[in-house]
């Protein structure tokens, strides 16, 4: 990654650490996303086991796995964030089961973790980068064999954006598509968003992994900036989340949603 790169993520992700929580914890269709994602890994996870968790934020994950008795070393790269994870060791007694480290996915060596059972990373931080190989080819070096790994990623194709297309919002309806990145903002400050498909994905892990489970998060249900429309049309929302639930791993659902959950075991 780019020095200026890192610096415009470690700024726009720094600037939004405050308000994070209040964010995302208010929005319902972040709180079902997030909710799929954690009864997903869970069941990889046993009491006592080691998880690496990349682009871990303000800690929301981190400290939900390590009350669950999992032992996480949270990274992120913005000194924002690793603040807020560090206040919420604190708060809530989590000095034996946290660890906090601010580190970049492109530098993992620098956690010093070669026995982890599981690598995590949630809602499309690893979207920040240009190339998933950068981060990926780390993983060896660093999970146990039979390790599993969990990547909440962005895909090119969400039927929600590409429904902008019919309201004239090409700008929307197309933005995932471009080659170079997509100009995001957060909080005022400016950096490149790349999305992924499947195949992509799967090519970045390569031959010393196997995926074991891929599912779409949010494929007919809106993604979260439509937070008004899923309140507003409560029912319908609610049909759609069980229709995702009900066939989220089934084509073309798994590949085409506002988020894919990849899962891969290490068997190099």
């Amino acid at each position: 990654m780019k020095t200026e790169m890192f610096d415009a993520v470690n700024n726009a992700f720094s600037k939004q650490s405050e308000i994070f929580n209040e964010i995302y914890t208010k929005n319902p269709i972040t709180t079902w996303m997030r909710a799929q994602v954690r009864t997903h890994v869970m069941t990889g996870l046993k009491p006592g086991m080691k998880m690496l968790e990349i682009n871990a934020g303000t800690g929301l994950d981190a400290v939900f796995f390590a009350q669950k008795g999992i032992h996480v070393h949270a990274t992120d790269l913005s000194y924002g964030m690793i603040t807020e994870l560090e206040k919420a060791v604190k708060e809530n007694q989590l000095e034996n089961y946290m660890r906090v480290q601010q580190c970049s996915f492109t530098e993992l060596s620098k956690t010093g973790k070669k026995d982890i059972d599981y690598i995590f990373s949630n809602f499309g931080g690893l979207n920040c980068i240009n190339d998933l190989r950068i981060v990926t080819k780390q993983f060896p070096q660093i999970l146990k064999h039979g390790g599993i790994v969990t990547v909440v990623i962005m895909p090119k194709i969400s039927p929600w954006e590409l429904l902008s297309f019919f309201k004239g919002n090409f700008k929307t309806a197309f933005r995932r598509f471009r080659k170079n990145g997509t100009p995001s903002t957060i909080e005022g400050a400016h950096f490149l968003t790349f999305y992924f498909s499947v195949s992509e994905i799967k090519k970045a892990f390569g031959k010393d992994f196997k995926i074991i489970s891929l599912k779409g998060l949010a494929s007919l249900s809106p993604p979260p900036y439509k937070e008004k429309w899923a309140i507003q049309n409560h029912r319908l929302y609610s049909f759609l989340t069980k229709f995702d639930e009900k066939f989220c791993s089934v084509f073309p659902f798994n590949h085409c949603a506002d988020y894919i959950v990849a899962t891969f075991r290490y068997i190099g």
